[in-house]
């Protein structure tokens, strides 16, 4: 569970809101008038059966989908028609759920990478190395080998090629480089997907403490049931493309509408046995 002490206040203004987003492809629609709030400092989940339009929520959120209707507002702009790449210098940072790291280099060059966002050196400046690029490269190297780095224990891992990497690790490297973004959210797709448990609890004791110190919004797409029912603050629930709940993960959990859509049928009892089977740890 996480500390009560780290949930954000609810008065608070979102810092992301999705406003009846709609994305269709042809005659199918992946998404159907999705709305919630994201409120700044929270660890939000969305979740949902196979098919149920989460991966083409988060394209759409991260600029990668334009929605056929609706709205993206990340700190009450409106960024429904910003480019992927200027949505990232605003500070929304992602990862994937298939790694998407350059396997032919080396960690450290993978994270530095996820800063490139917000480099004000220009072509002239880092081609012949002047003031601007030499003094961006010396910060961005601090930040990444002092804080980053330290932070995620990949330290023994810093010089060594991508490609040489266990899963575990690949997907640990993935978040840094998302971090190297100064992301104000930190947007996960499926984090702990193929994990072994003990990479799972770490993980998550990750994820707590990157919002612990660097203040970084939360909003993640798992499966793993038991780590979103301990760690999120709030869960959307998507079906074929809407909405069918949201709310405090132990009100989600009794909803019976999110036990049809998992089991088909009414045993809320079954239900709260699967989301609540092997429960993660609590992260130091």
């Amino acid at each position: 569970m996480h500390d009560a002490a780290d949930a954000p206040a609810n008065a608070a203004e979102p810092v992301l809101r999705l406003d009846a987003l709609t994305l269709a492809f042809g005659g199918v629609k992946a998404l159907s008038g999705v709305g919630f709030d994201v409120a700044p400092g929270s660890i939000t989940a969305v979740i949902g059966p196979n098919g149920a339009g989460k991966t083409s929520l988060f394209n759409t959120v991260s600029g990668f989908y334009r929605p056929t209707a609706g709205r993206v507002l990340f700190e009450g702009r409106d960024i429904t028609h910003l480019p992927a790449p200027k949505r990232a210098a605003l500070g929304l940072a992602r990862s994937f759920q298939n790694i998407a790291l350059f396997r032919g280099m080396t960690v450290l060059d993978n994270i530095k990478l996820g800063r490139h966002a917000h480099l004000k050196s220009n072509v002239f400046d880092a081609l012949f190395y002047l003031g601007r690029a030499r003094r961006e490269e010396a910060e961005l190297r601090r930040e990444v080998e002092e804080r980053i780095i330290d932070f995620l224990e990949i330290d023994h891992i810093r010089h060594a090629p991508v490609a040489a990497l266990p899963y575990g690790l690949r997907k640990r490297v993935e978040m840094a480089r998302a971090l190297a973004m100064q992301p104000k959210v930190l947007m996960l797709d499926e984090p702990v997907a193929g994990m072994n448990r003990e990479e799972t609890e770490d993980m998550a004791r990750f994820i707590l403490d990157a919002r612990r110190e660097w203040g970084i919004t939360v909003l993640m797409v798992e499966h793993d049931m038991g780590m979103v029912m301990d760690l999120s603050d709030h869960v959307v629930v998507l079906n074929f493309g809407q909405v069918i709940a949201q709310g405090a993960p132990a009100a989600v959990q009794a909803d019976p509408e999110v036990n049809r859509a998992y089991l088909g049928g009414g045993d809320v009892g079954e239900l709260r046995r699967r989301l609540r089977a092997q429960p993660l740890a609590q992260p130091a």
